[in-house]
């Protein structure tokens, strides 16, 4: 198996929205408000580092068992034409980010991207996404 080297992005962040039923809310509020955290962001990040923390083995195992990359990978149309051109086939197992270049176009991708696993964000163009849906596992 061949491995090819990608050029990584700077960190970049990933919103998500989640429900909390009030008498939680208000109790993170009264938290922030006696000066244990800055803001409620602040605590629920806390909250779900320390989660991972606790479970820090069974994911550990689990990226090894799975083959999982951790981080941010990029592809750009150069390494995917340079796949292309050796006549070889990514199969892309990430944990964190993927991000595919804007100017990758679907047929590139479809031509060196046998399967795409990625337990965090994907990001590629919508065009590129759709393509590779059957491959997106």
């Amino acid at each position: 198996m061949t491995v090819v080297a990608t050029r990584a992005k700077p960190i970049e962040t990933e919103k998500i929205t989640i429900n909390m039923g009030l008498i939680d809310l208000g109790q993170i509020d009264l938290l922030v408000q006696e000066g244990f955290y800055s803001n409620r962001t602040d605590l629920i990040r806390t909250a779900i580092r320390n989660q991972l923390s606790t479970h820090a083995e069974v994911i550990k195992q689990t990226i090894l068992r799975k083959s999982l990359v951790l981080g941010l990978h990029y592809y750009s149309r150069a390494d995917l034409e340079a796949v292309q051109a050796a006549n070889q086939r990514l199969q892309i197992h990430i944990l964190g980010m993927a991000s595919i270049g804007s100017d990758v176009t679907p047929e590139l991708a479809l031509a060196t991207i046998d399967t795409v696993v990625v337990l965090g964000v994907l990001h590629a163009s919508p065009a590129v996404k759709e393509a590779l849906a059957e491959r997106i596992l």
